[in-house]
């Protein structure tokens, strides 16, 4: 996550060093399911083409009660998508393709490989903070305006500022293994309850490129975790569930972990000069798939932020609603993953029957099917945000509310046709509803630092941006700002930008 952070940053112009413990990208499949809203982000960063043309798209999944399926999910896709609504990825691309990207700007960023950072020292008085670092050569000390700290679970940067996560650890742990073997099977999210298989157990699979399949299987809760991960204690429940499931090509292992779900979060993310994201910041469960995908967006709403703060044209102030609006959408991925936790691996006798309860009746009852559905990730609203502007007059829907992501639309250029979401991850943009005569005064908001793009009827041929956007018909006009990560901020209805620049302003942005 650092490495995307580091590339958001240089198409910024801001310069960043990212301290990497590792020699080089990770290793095991981790990580593997890439949202369509972190695949935008990664798109900001210049990471989307190789991830799209290496990925797995699937647009939804089926899971089974022993051997009965008792639901089968899709998530909203369109044709003419620009992403799928998810992509099957290791995550050792992804931090591939974000080092690929960010070496585009060597004048900006810099990765430094098989260091450790040992020490942080937050200056307030002399605006910045001291880092130690162990490099192979031995060991060094540097000033960096700000930090952030993004060493995972085990953060040495929180460690060192004495912080600790809050919240809640299951016990359940589940054998995370990777194969190989060639298959013809659609791709798409399979789970199964107390298969036959392997009784008791709840198992996942996803498929991957390069012909692996991610399989996470749930132990009992008398096993003994460090045998659990030995091979001749895995080999067989993979052979016995790849048999069931009529998976006979040849097959070997790559890779055995163990997991167990954790619902943490530090209070805020920000602490003077340092700030965390990703798993440093906040542990959620792999179910529903929010962790890497929530750091993610940790980078994208962070990056330009910083930026802004750091070249002057926001004040200080501004990084605090990182911490307000990320700590808010971590208790929210919390929450929805505490609940699929507690489905898919039951944390006591009473959750069990229920759930027993309830695959049983899915069989044959289509209404309690939904109740299986694992919720997959999302982008969440910021209720509540800071940066949020009261929107003006009657709108067809709230699609688009401030404090939500900008919905996606097909638009026609006078270039050819392009995605709305093609335009974020930079500037403020202003997307003007218009007949097609912009106004002077709407033309003149670039001068204030905020792009503009004219919508037309013309360009809106399918309708989608008028209608997500809560236009009520081709004849009516208003105005949408766009923050740089893609979030509404505001709308106005009608083509007078008065009240819309004023609340620029008066958040404190300027040219």
């Amino acid at each position: 996550m650092g490495l995307t952070l580091s590339a958001l940053l240089a198409r910024h112009g801001i310069a960043s060093l990212v301290i990497e413990a590792d020699e080089g990208y990770c290793t095991g499949s981790r990580a593997i399911c890439i949202s369509r809203r972190s695949q935008e982000i990664m798109g900001w960063a210049g990471a989307d083409g190789p991830l799209v043309n290496t990925g797995l798209p699937w647009t939804g999944g089926r899971s089974y009660w022993r051997d009965t399926e008792v639901l089968h999910f899709q998530m909203p896709s369109e044709l003419n998508q620009r992403f799928a609504p998810m992509v099957n990825i290791q995550q050792y691309y992804i931090e591939q393709f974000a080092h690929e990207a960010l070496q585009r700007a060597p004048e900006l960023a810099q990765v430094q490989w098989s260091s450790r950072v040992v020490g942080v020292r937050d200056k307030p008085d002399e605006e910045g903070v001291e880092v130690d670092i162990q490099t192979p050569t031995g060991r060094q000390t540097i000033r960096a305006g700000w930090v952030v700290a993004c060493d995972g679970g085990r953060s040495t940067v929180r460690e060192q500022l004495g912080l600790q996560l809050e919240g809640t650890q299951y016990e359940g742990r589940y054998v995370i293994v990777d194969v190989v073997q060639k298959t013809r099977r659609p791709i798409e999210r399979l789970a199964w309850f107390d298969p036959p298989s392997n009784p008791g157990s709840t198992i996942l699979m996803h498929r991957q490129p390069n012909d692996v399949w991610r399989i996470d299987y749930q132990i009992r809760d008398d096993e003994d975790p460090a045998e659990a991960v030995k091979p001749e204690n895995v080999l067989p429940r993979v052979r016995s569930h790849l048999a069931m499931i009529g998976e006979n090509e040849p097959w070997e292992p790559l890779w055995i972990s163990i997991y167990n779900a954790k619902c943490l979060t530090l209070p805020r993310y920000r602490y003077g000069r340092v700030f965390f994201a990703g798993d440093a910041a906040h542990l959620v469960p792999i179910f529903g798939v929010r962790g890497l995908n929530s750091g993610l967006d940790d980078a994208g709403n962070l990056a330009w932020k910083l930026a802004r703060v750091i070249e002057g044209s926001a004040p200080d102030e501004l990084l605090d609603s990182y911490s307000t609006e990320r700590v808010h959408a971590t208790r929210e991925n919390i929450a929805y993953g505490a609940k699929s936790t507690e489905f898919m691996a039951p944390p006591n006798f009473a959750f069990k029957l229920m759930r027993e309860a309830t695959l049983r009746l899915a069989v044959s009852d289509a209404k309690v099917r939904s109740l299986i559905n694992p919720r997959q990730s999302s982008p969440i609203a910021y209720v509540g945000s800071p940066l949020n502007v009261l929107q003006q007059g009657q709108w067809a829907n709230g699609l688009a509310e401030p404090g939500l992501p900008a919905p996606e639309a097909l638009l026609q250029g006078p270039h050819g046709n392009f995605h709305l979401t093609q335009r974020f991850g930079k500037d403020f943009i202003c997307l003007v509803f218009s007949d097609g005569a912009l106004p002077t005064a709407v033309k003149e908001l670039a001068t204030h630092g905020i792009a503009v793009l004219d919508i037309p009827p013309q360009a809106d041929s399918l309708g989608q941006a008028r209608q997500r956007y809560g236009l009520p018909d081709a004849q009516a006009a208003g105005l949408v700002l766009v923050r740089p990560d893609g979030y509404v901020m505001g709308r106005w209805r009608g083509l007078e930008p008065r009240a819309l620049l004023d609340a620029f302003n008066k958040k404190g942005f300027t040219e």
